[in-house]
């Protein structure tokens, strides 16, 4: 099993849509996949599940017994251990962990956790491993191969939580200057929070306490929603997106020779550019579908169908470089 978190402080970049068709890719790509909604805002979970559902998971006036937020619940009521997770079937290949607003109720724990965790204060180290013992278990009920994991876009307690779950980190980005800030932001927090995490690991109390190593080791980057003109990002994006080598290698990779930058055209971190594909989206949220697997009767007709046939190639691709950088193994 391989986790895969998909992060970057900066918000609107497309994060969410990236992992909600990537999920669908893997498993159509023949993998068993668990999705993992980590981000209070819950987006994910929305996007995978019609309204109906919704309802049931997210009762007005009940428990969300099958949310993220019914596994923390004996945590947040200090009743207790993490609980086994509810996992959604969504196909064969792919389930869900349903996200939960009131997952932003264990920020002021988590956050009390790290210093606590530095006096080898048991309960502090269950609460901060809780995010990575979900993962294991809601992936050991659908033995999945790989599990991809939407954070929200900051750098507080819950994240630092999800994060250290996580064996490797891609970074959706735009092509714009609040992205390269955003940047600046997650590199070295990324650091911080592995080197951090390494110190508590020598201090933890007990040798059957099962934590993750917290490796976060990033694999690259994605330029997410450029437009483009003769095969190439407009002007305007490709003058930001022209900055990313530099600025990626600077500020998440701590290198700084300039001299060693590549074109963007040619950077082995850049992982894809994934154009904006335009009316496709509205198309596919209508049809509550990925976009790739739109159909005639959904609305995808004309120009259109060449358009889903270019999105599957693109997302194919893509899943295929990250597969390669994390070392899964796909049979295409």
């Amino acid at each position: 099993m391989k986790t895969i978190a998909f992060f970057n402080n900066k918000g609107g970049v497309g994060k969410t849509t990236l992992v909600y068709h990537l999920a669908w890719m893997y498993a159509d790509l023949g993998l068993s996949v668990l999705a993992a909604d980590l981000d209070p805002q819950a987006n994910l979970t929305a996007m995978f599940l019609d309204e109906d559902r919704l309802e049931q998971l997210w009762p007005v006036d009940g428990d969300h017994r099958q949310s993220i937020i019914g596994a923390f619940q004996p945590i947040l009521s200090g009743t207790g251990d993490l609980a086994s997770p509810h996992v959604e079937h969504v196909s064969e290949r792919l389930g869900l962990v349903v996200g939960d607003l009131g997952l932003s109720r264990l920020e002021g724990i988590l956050a009390q956790a790290w210093p606590n965790s530095m006096d080898r204060q048991e309960p502090a180290f269950r609460q901060l491993s809780a995010f990575y013992r979900l993962l294991v278990d809601a992936a050991n009920q659908r033995s999945a191969d790989i599990v991809l994991m939407d954070v929200g876009p900051n750098l507080g307690a819950i994240n630092r939580a999800a994060m250290i779950a996580s064996e490797h980190v891609a970074i959706p980005l735009a092509p714009d200057l609040y992205s390269l800030q955003g940047l600046r932001n997650l590199g070295p927090a990324l650091r911080e929070w592995r080197s951090e995490w390494r110190e508590r690991l020598t201090k933890r109390p007990s040798a059957a306490l099962v934590l993750p190593n917290g490796e976060m080791a990033p694999i690259g980057y994605i330029i997410m929603q450029h437009a483009v003109r003769a095969g190439r990002p407009a002007r305007a994006y490709e003058r930001w997106t022209a900055r990313v080598p530099a600025e990626y290698r600077s500020s998440v990779l701590g290198i700084s020779d300039p001299s060693k930058v590549p074109a963007w055209t040619v950077d082995g971190y850049c992982l894809s550019l994934m154009k904006h594909y335009r009316s496709l989206m509205p198309m596919a949220m209508e049809a509550h579908k990925p976009m790739f697997f739109l159909k005639p009767a959904d609305g995808a007709i004309g120009a259109h169908t060449a358009a889903v046939s270019a999105c599957y190639e693109d997302f194919k691709q893509l899943a295929i470089r990250i597969a390669e950088n994390c070392g899964v193994a796909l049979s295409v």
